[in-house]
């Protein structure tokens, strides 16, 4: 499905990236955990093609198609779609008439993005202006949606557990979980996700996810199962979970 190959990217002359290499395979869900500013949403901005994330070097490949200097609009043609960690608001547009709008584009069903919104919680949501005053739970819930009415082959959520509630996120993993299967049992082809994550508590509501990545300064370091990643990242730091103190697993990630 996704295929990032030897990817050097820089912001502002800054190098954010540093020869990063990853693999999602069709139907896989993975995490990536990693401090701030290790470069986790950096490696998710990029995917998607945002022009501020200049590649100076390497290449993202997409359904075995070179989309490295695709623009963004062109990657959610091909089936790319980002929840994005702190979206815009867009005053005069409400969440609902932004639904309609975003499943007729991408043919999809409505009822079931609203039933999303209903185990969400969200309803209250759907009459207000896009994020305009929601707090940070609810732009993650706002988010999720537009992302289900986008239905992408490869969906991006960075960070959709910052800002929520304790309360919150077994309601938010449960949902998340929900749309990134949806249909891969009877689809032709699998769809797959990342998902980006500083504290990783929301993986234990999404059992989907097959591998966890750990990233920091700008490198994809290692990669096992979630759970053993955590339980190493609580016992011994990012740092001591890239040594690999207890799941074994080398430095450096391997293809799927």
């Amino acid at each position: 499905m996704l295929k990032v190959e030897d990817l050097w990217v820089e912001v502002n002359g800054r190098t954010v990236l540093k020869g990063v290499n990853l693999e999602v395979g069709e139907g896989e869900i993975v995490a990536l955990l990693g401090p701030n500013g290790s470069g986790k949403s950096s490696l998710m901005h990029t995917i998607m093609g945002n022009p501020k994330y200049k590649v100076v070097k390497g290449r993202i490949l997409f359904r075995r198609r070179d989309i490295t200097h695709a623009t963004a609009d062109e990657r959610a043609r091909m089936g790319i779609g980002i929840a994005m960690q702190i979206p815009p608001k867009i005053r005069g547009i409400k969440l609902i008439d932004l639904l309609k709008m975003v499943s007729k584009q991408y043919n999809t069903n409505l009822n079931e993005v609203l039933e999303l919104a209903n185990m969400l919680g969200a309803e209250k949501l759907l009459k207000r202006d896009l994020h305009d005053g929601f707090s940070g739970g609810e732009m993650k819930r706002a988010e999720i949606l537009l992302l289900a009415a986008q239905r992408p082959k490869l969906s991006l959520l960075d960070e959709p557990d910052s800002g929520v509630d304790i309360e919150s996120l077994p309601i938010l993993g449960k949902a998340i979980n929900e749309m990134l299967i949806e249909d891969n049992d009877r689809a032709f082809e699998r769809n797959a996700g990342i998902i980006v994550t500083h504290t990783g508590d929301i993986l234990k509501y999404i059992p989907s996810v097959n591998r966890a990545f750990i990233v920091l300064n700008g490198e994809v370091k290692c990669f096992g199962h979630p759970q053993a990643i955590l339980r190493d990242i609580e016992r011994y730091g990012f740092g001591g979970c890239v040594s690999c103190i207890v799941s074994g697993v080398k430095d450096g990630p391997r293809g799927v």
